[in-house]
């Protein structure tokens, strides 16, 4: 599962979304968006300090984080990795 943290205020996550977006549905991959505004709990159980941040969860464990936007090439190198 991919988890992405981001806030309604935050210009690098307006500008990310829609290359994320894009990226995961290329790999038919699914996102759960988390307003780490409005989602405190999250926010605290995956100790998320910056927006945004993008977690790659399986089985309750973080296969991969990354905090900050990622270019559309290495977006795909990555997610293509946990399809």
């Amino acid at each position: 599962m991919i988890l992405y943290f981001s806030a309604g205020w935050c210009s690098p996550c307006k500008m990310f979304k829609p290359v994320l977006q894009e990226v995961a549905s290329e790999l038919g991959i699914g996102i759960q968006y988390i307003d780490a505004d409005q989602q405190k709990d999250l926010v605290s159980r995956y100790s998320v300090t910056s927006v945004p941040t993008l977690i790659v969860e399986k089985g309750g464990s973080v296969l991969f984080r990354n905090a900050g936007v990622m270019d559309k090439s290495r977006l795909r190198q990555v997610l293509s990795q946990f399809r």
